[in-house]
């Protein structure tokens, strides 16, 4: 069955909240069938961090990073071409893919460097140790928002090859169309502000936003270990 859960009264509105601490928060009122469940929170870096944290926190829950990074395109590196997961699958934007007109050489290059990036953070901020099991559990995904969805559909990809009982995902905002290709794949997305429109930007759902550096995302995960809290 694949679920849908949202705000209504947040549909198409900007700056409906005041940042990931909130956004999570708010999340974790709608998924607080899992509370003290055998489930796992797993936060994307970096953004969805703060907002995994939250719903741990509150659902009492054990919370892991999923580390998943897009293919950034050359000469854009705010947008990427596809996503690479934690075991280096690749899931590539095909229709995207197609218009870019790189060479084998850049898509190889590319690829490399992300698996690089996803190396390199797993080290930082999971100390390289073993992604935890999620067979026959709940693994609830988390992000700060869904633009193109191409990292969260390698999440899911790569959490499905493990498993699981169930894949719930856990977003404050996404872009309709995509959704709906999310919606499409997992038993349940908890998305609170659906927007449509041709122009989506994940920062437009909230009124204070930022990129978080690798110091604030080891910062939020320090002290959730310490004290199953978070800060911001």
């Amino acid at each position: 069955m694949h679920t849908l859960i949202e705000d209504k009264s947040f549909r198409n509105k900007l700056y409906v909240f005041k940042d990931r601490r909130e956004a999570g928060k708010l999340l974790s009122q709608q998924l607080v069938g899992h509370k003290n469940t055998d489930a796992i929170v797993l936060g994307i870096p970096s953004g969805g961090v703060p907002v995994a944290a939250e719903i741990a926190n509150a659902l009492v829950l054990p919370l892991d990073l999923l580390i998943v990074r897009k293919v950034q395109i050359p000469y854009n590196t705010e947008s990427g071409f596809g996503a690479v997961s934690p075991d280096n699958m690749v899931l590539l934007n095909e229709k995207l893919f197609s218009k870019l007109n790189l060479s084998a050489e850049e898509v190889k290059r590319q690829i490399q460097r992300t698996r690089e990036t996803i190396k390199k953070r797993n080290d930082l901020f999971r100390k390289g140790v073993p992604f935890p099991s999620v067979k026959n559990k709940v693994a609830i995904i988390v992000d700060d928002g869904l633009a193109s969805g191409y990292t969260m559909l390698s999440a899911i990809a790569f959490i499905k090859r493990h498993e699981p009982q169930k894949v719930v995902v856990a977003v404050p905002t996404g872009s309709k169309e995509t959704v709906d290709d999310v919606l499409s794949q997992v038993d349940e997305l908890v998305c609170l502000n659906v927007r449509s429109g041709f122009v989506f930007a994940v920062a437009d759902a909230y009124e204070n936003w930022h990129d978080l550096d690798d110091d604030e995302v080891l910062s939020f995960l320090k002290n959730f270990n310490e004290s199953g809290t978070s800060n911001d």
